[in-house]
């Protein structure tokens, strides 16, 4: 049980509860989940709704669906959008995809995670093995060689950059935003950090879902200066964010977190859920959220915001 959310929970519930925190509940109807609102932060909901949908479309196998926008996932929040290009790197079974989304104003571009086949041998993977990051004023950091590599040594960096390029080139009114779930988010931080140190690029947000710790703490705060408007969402138990491991007492060569996390979590209590959105410290690794729990849940990686991602074969036909 998370201890912060049942302390929150018996706070509102005492006369004295004026303040921000605010609690929501459902019994057989799903509610909006609250924000809990702590400290300066860049969260928008709204926002991580949208993203959290291209998340998931990028899962879809079928090219010619993705390409027409026609998928099973390419409605609701994100109906409308305009795919620019699909990029697919079948040696490397990755995808991504970048376009615009008018109702956003922006320009999306979406990484595919791991698939769930693969998930368990490739979560094995995620331990010691780290790589020497060299980016323009940066001093010690590390980063995970798979990530690094699954980005930059692909051909899914050079395909992005150039749709992103053409894109820009016809609109200038554009903001960029990237998402990505699991081995997405890895890509998606490093597709963030690429635009903003090496092409100056100044309006990138960023909003993830369930990312593993990418680098060092020398990388994590040297992404947060660069890509200060980042959102690492969080959920329950979710065993990928735990990974690769935090040990403090490997001091900077240990794995951290940059800022800024959102988790979500929730409290059952018989039919009544309690539902709860903790807005996290800007260290990158607050004891007080995610980290507070075990990661040991693949199912609560799965699924964001009630949104299930993860990969999803289509027919051709409909």
């Amino acid at each position: 049980m998370e201890w912060r959310a049942l302390l929150v929970l018996l706070w509102f519930l005492s006369p004295n509860h004026q303040g921000p925190y605010h609690v929501s509940s459902r019994f057989k109807e799903q509610v909006a989940a609250p924000i809990l609102m702590s400290r300066e932060h860049f969260y928008n909901r709204t926002l991580a709704l949208h993203l959290v949908e291209y998340a998931s479309a990028v899962y879809v196998d079928n090219p010619a669906a993705l390409l027409t926008w026609s998928c099973s996932r390419c409605s609701g929040l994100t109906k409308g959008f305009k795919l620019s290009e699909l990029i697919v790197d079948a040696n490397f079974n990755l995808q991504a995809f970048v376009g615009v989304a008018e109702n956003l104003a922006a320009l999306v571009i979406a990484f595919r995670g791991t698939q769930e086949t693969s998930l368990q041998n490739w979560m094995e993977d995620l331990y010691f093995r780290e790589y020497s990051f060299n980016y323009p004023g940066v001093k010690d950091a590390l980063v995970h060689h798979g990530f690094y590599s699954a980005y930059h040594n692909t051909t899914l960096r050079p395909r992005v950059l150039a749709a992103v390029t053409s894109v820009l080139d016809k609109r200038n009114d554009l903001r960029i935003l990237i998402t990505g779930h699991s081995l997405g988010g890895a890509m998606a931080s490093l597709c963030a950090l690429d635009l903003a140190v090496n092409f100056g690029t100044k309006d990138v947000q960023l909003i993830t879902f369930g990312q593993p710790r990418i680098g060092n703490a020398a990388f994590a705060a040297y992404f947060n200066a660069f890509v200060p408007e980042t959102i690492r969402v969080t959920h329950g138990h979710d065993i990928v964010p735990h990974l690769p491991p935090y040990f403090s007492l490997l001091g900077p060569r240990s794995y951290h977190h940059f800022a800024r996390e959102v988790w979500l979590t929730e409290l059952n209590f018989g039919i009544l859920r309690l539902e709860f959105e903790f807005i996290c410290d800007s260290s990158g690794e607050d004891p007080l959220c995610s980290r507070s729990v075990y990661g040991d849940s693949i199912s609560d990686h799965m699924e964001y915001y009630g949104v299930h991602l993860g990969f999803v074969l289509e027919s051709t036909y409909r």
